[in-house]
């Protein structure tokens, strides 16, 4: 992490200080690796019928077969009570699952006891979502991502407080402050990417005047974003260090082995390398990634529930995924090293924007804003009032 010595560092919960609790799925069945197993899993819920159906749904306090919800913000999902529920699966949407996970979500309102509708609202293209994650254990505070967050526990703030990139969600005041400071205009994603770059266990976000270490602070925390949101041109590791396939994968995968002198990832007999040391050990809240990773798409579910309704063999999709989640904790651990020579000089401390006018934060900057443009069918069809 960033070498700083001043305790007066501001924290990110002021300096983003709209956030929102991660959601609650209540059940794991409407998450999976393939979309097409969650296809697969609705057809089967709706081919049931009364105790089974009920069953298959694995109902919680919050979520029933009875239950009445509206549309998720943005999600043309039926309204009707799944009791009664018939027509085909909405259509499923990409998600981060778990810390650097991509997996598929049933979109349904209905599903999820608490899919915090604020956070649907302000997701398109143009949102990026900061992820707390436990600060009491191994791994990076704060991971970004394009996608909706649904991993627990860590709350998530997102950059924007509306629809198509407007509204920074930042301190009132902030970027002023800072521009003249730095004698430069920084955007939103400048100090996102700043944040990503220096953020202290604890949450704190190291601010400086300096422009020269502003500028080379951004720029790494730039390639951080870029590694975490893979939503552009996809990483690729220069030749001689990209991981390929050496010994075929098995059809069912069942252990997950690293071999630090062979720098070799081996699945059962199959073989992956070279895998770098650094992206095998890199964890976060504790738990390395790719042992996680796997873990997830190998451990058998339940027999006869919904979850257990997925690919008989191992896809060639997940060898594809594989190679690259991979490529990018390779690249993500190069960073590190440039994120230790960050020596901060010229703080700009909490007590500076206190008296800047900055903090303390307005109570309605903590508040989600209003969003009126998203129609939203409420419960059996009604119109949602927002």
């Amino acid at each position: 992490m960033p070498s700083v010595t001043h305790d007066d560092a501001p924290l990110l919960a002021d300096l983003m200080p709209w956030s929102v609790a991660p959601l609650r799925p209540g059940r794991a069945w409407p998450t999976a690796p393939e979309a097409a197993s969650l296809k697969a899993r609705w057809d089967a819920l709706l081919k049931a019928d009364g105790p089974d159906r009920e069953a298959l749904f694995e109902p919680t306090r919050s979520r029933t077969l009875h239950s009445a919800v509206g549309q998720l913000p943005g999600q043309p999902s039926g309204t009707e009570k799944l009791v009664r529920a018939s027509g085909p699966c909405p259509e499923p949407v990409r998600v981060l699952a778990a810390p650097f996970d991509e997996q598929w979500l049933i979109p349904d309102h209905r599903l999820i006891d608490t899919a915090r509708p604020e956070l649907w609202r302000v997701a398109d293209e143009h949102q990026v979502f900061a992820v707390e994650t436990p600060t009491d254990a191994p791994g990076p505070p704060l991971l970004a991502t394009s996608l909706l967050p649904v991993l627990r526990p860590g709350r998530i703030r997102p950059l924007y407080r509306r629809p198509g990139g407007t509204e920074p969600n930042l301190a009132p005041g902030l970027l002023e402050h800072l521009g003249s400071r730095l004698g430069l205009v920084p955007g939103p994603l400048d100090v996102l990417a700043w944040s990503v770059a220096t953020v202290r266990p604890g949450l704190a976000v190291p601010l400086t005047a300096d422009p020269e270490l502003w500028s080379r602070g951004v720029e790494s925390g730039r390639r951080m974003l870029w590694l975490m949101r893979r939503d552009g041109e996809r990483p690729r590791l220069p030749g001689g260090r990209r991981p390929y396939v050496r010994a075929p994968l098995p059809a069912r995968p069942l252990t997950l082995h690293y071999d630090r002198d062979e720098e070799a990832l081996h699945l059962d007999q199959g073989r992956v390398s070279p895998v770098p040391p650094q992206a095998w050990d890199f964890e976060v809240a504790g738990v390395r990634v790719l042992e996680q990773w796997f873990t997830t798409r190998t451990t058998d579910p339940e027999p006869g529930t919904l979850s257990a309704i997925r690919p008989a063999t191992w896809p060639q999709s997940r060898t594809s995924e594989l190679l690259e989640l991979i490529t990018v904790l390779a690249l993500l651990a190069e960073v590190r090293p440039r994120q230790a020579e960050l020596r901060m000089t010229a703080p700009i401390t909490a007590t500076e924007l206190r008296g800047a006018g900055v903090f303390p934060v307005p109570e309605g900057a903590r508040r989600p804003a209003s969003v009126l443009d998203h129609h939203e069918e409420g419960p059996e069809g009604q119109f949602a009032l927002l």
